[in-house]
């Protein structure tokens, strides 16, 4: 989870930053962070879309010109032909619907997260998968 939190430190987002590690066989797969896709402007020069239209967070995923952190780590691993099958995904943040959807149909097991986020039907569609979600609480010094 230390990973995840240091991919999170990259992030451009300016409402949360979220950070992916996904992880097979005791190795490092693929990382990820929410923020745009390669050669576009971030939106820390742009502002946020979201914001500007008052967009709730979990609501309206298509009106954000970012990434989730666990489809950057999903895409990174295809780019680089690197299988996760049967890995591990650790977030800062418990998965959207979307990227659930992915984590599902890239064949990872298991997630791994800290925080909470606003979507039910992710946990639904997780729990209806056979997905294992797990939630980690962090002790009182800090970083579980």
């Amino acid at each position: 989870m230390d990973m995840a939190r240091l991919a999170e430190r990259r992030s451009t987002c300016l409402r949360r930053r979220v950070g992916a590690v996904v992880a097979k066989d005791k190795m490092v797969m693929a990382t990820g962070y929410n923020g745009t896709p390669k050669g576009v402007t971030h939106c820390e020069v742009t502002g946020c879309l979201r914001e500007k239209l008052g967009v709730p967070s979990g609501q309206r995923h298509e009106l954000c010109r970012g990434l989730h952190a666990e489809q950057n780590a999903i895409v990174q691993a295809a780019y680089h032909g690197v299988s996760i099958r049967g890995g591990t995904m650790y977030c800062t943040f418990r998965p959207c619907v979307i990227c659930v959807k992915m984590i599902i149909n890239a064949g990872l097991e298991r997630v791994v997260f800290l925080g909470d986020y606003p979507d039910d039907l992710s946990a639904a569609m997780a729990a209806e998968a056979g997905l294992k979600m797990v939630r980690l609480t962090e002790p009182a010094g800090g970083t579980p």
